[in-house]
């Protein structure tokens, strides 16, 4: 065996060459002659040796502290509980989205002493800090709710000690002064959905009561005049591809341009709820949405270059690890995921979940995530079967795709949507559209970060 031997690794071939990656996160992308050279144990000169030595893929020249340091930090989430927190106010909305996964006209709402339990139950997690993020249907419909669990969280954080996050996922349909003022004198994050310019939004989210588009940007816009532009304080949004959207990447993304919106989080939407039962309307391929994908992060990164500060959300949390080896601490790209060991989900009726996808899934039957009541207990909850099911699901080591997948070190499994779509938590990867889609990314990304100028765009999102 000689010094260039390689370590273990997985490899992916790309249009712009062939990437390889270590276990634990290293990469190193290389031309077909030099993977060739690589995988023999024969010596690569030059940067590409550089990187496969830098990467930890190099049997002979291994630096195992470096490595195991890159690893914990990237990975620091398995030393911690559950820190985020969604706790659903209502399941009452007045918008009709296409693509919903959790409103309707009328339904059950969390009475305050409930979202004060709650509130409790959060805090009794072993974290040093916590999340607590309010969703609904349309959370503003149960102000009371709100306003006591925002209170019951702030007299818990000053009695243990533990740092706080708050946020809300709103619509703005019902918001006024009053509220606003609530929500900024108690550092509450505010996020919403914009879905692109208004014909788009507004054919994405009806809303009786008007333009949903145009009430998203009056508070978008009050709200950067309260507290900046910037996180934390700033607003942000989010937006969900539909077909509707397919061949309008570049309007979407100047649209949250011209907002000053820092992040566009792009997301394909999930068979769950009524968008199940819309498919065949809002709906599209993996390859679809990997072009959409493809066309709005090179919008995106031509902003950049141009002097435009502005990120791709799901690119930003994999550059975490691709780039800085740090925790992303998102919830979705982890091994195992973050189901219960990262996230809780708090009905209205006082069930607690894995996570909000689980939750979701239990409206229509399937009650697999549920893990108990807000009043069983932090302990006898984390010990419950669908935890462990969940760890185990998720696990990637596990997965025979996934184990021999080159993006392993940064990607996750879903169970919820195993569940949802192919009948089972474990799922089959390999016809799995969701994997399809993170492939789509990945490849996007690895692509983009073997251009000198995009590596450096992605480079200062990091700093």
């Amino acid at each position: 065996m000689t010094p260039d031997s390689p370590s273990q690794f997985n490899w992916r071939r790309l249009k712009a060459g062939v990437l390889v990656t270590a276990r634990v996160g290293g990469w190193a992308l290389l031309s077909p002659a030099e993977f060739r050279a690589f995988s023999a144990g024969r010596p690569v000169r030059g940067r590409a040796g550089e990187a496969l030595r830098a990467a930890g893929l190099l049997r002979g020249r291994l630096d195992m502290d470096s490595v195991c340091a890159d690893w914990n930090e990237s990975n620091s989430y398995l030393d911690r509980g559950p820190g985020l927190h969604i706790i659903v106010l209502t399941r009452r909305c007045n918008h009709r989205c296409v693509y919903c996964q959790a409103g309707t006209a009328s339904g059950e709402s969390m009475t305050p002493a409930a979202a004060r339990r709650a509130v409790d139950l959060a805090f009794s997690a072993p974290v040093d800090g916590l999340a607590l993020e309010f969703q609904g249907g349309e959370p503003l419909m149960n102000w009371p709710a709100l306003e006591a669990a925002v209170c019951r969280a702030r007299l818990d954080a000053r009695r243990t000690g533990k740092d706080l996050e708050l946020s809300v996922v709103t619509n703005f349909s019902l918001m006024d002064e009053r509220r606003a003022a609530f929500i900024v004198d108690n550092g509450i994050a505010v996020c919403t959905s914009l879905d692109g310019p208004a014909d788009l939004h507004d054919a994405n989210r009806p809303f009786s009561g008007g333009s949903a588009h145009a009430l998203a940007v009056r508070w978008i816009k009050h709200f950067q005049a309260a507290r900046g532009s910037q996180p934390p304080g700033g607003p942000s949004a989010l937006l969900t591809v539909t077909r509707a959207t397919l061949g309008r990447a570049r309007e979407v993304v100047d649209e949250y341009a011209r907002l000053g919106l820092p992040y566009v989080f792009l997301a394909a939407p999930s068979p769950m709820g009524a968008a199940r039962r819309r498919w065949d309307e809002i709906g599209y391929r993996p390859e679809e949405f990997a072009a959409f994908y493809r066309a709005a992060l090179d919008r995106v990164l031509e902003l950049n270059l141009r002097g435009t500060p502005m990120r791709e959300k799901t690119a930003f949390l994999a550059m975490k690890k691709i780039l800085g080896s740090r925790d992303n601490a998102y919830v979705d790209l982890r091994c195992p995921c973050g189901a219960g060991l990262g996230q809780l989900a708090y009905d209205v009726d006082g069930g607690v979940y894995t996570c909000d996808e689980g939750r979701m899934l239990a409206r229509d039957g399937e009650t697999m995530f549920r893990l108990g009541g807000l009043r069983d207990g932090y302990r006898r909850l984390m010990r419950s079967d669908a935890v462990r099911a969940c760890a185990v699901a998720s696990s990637l080591d596990l997965q025979p795709s996934c184990a021999r997948c080159a993006y392993a070190p940064y990607c996750g499994v879903c169970p919820a949507y195993n569940q949802a779509v192919q009948g089972g938590p474990c799922g089959d990867m390999a016809s799995s559209g969701r994997c399809a889609v993170m492939k789509g990314i990945f490849d996007c990304l690895f692509e983009r970060l073997a251009v000198p100028r995009l590596r450096r765009v992605f480079d200062s999102w990091l700093d």
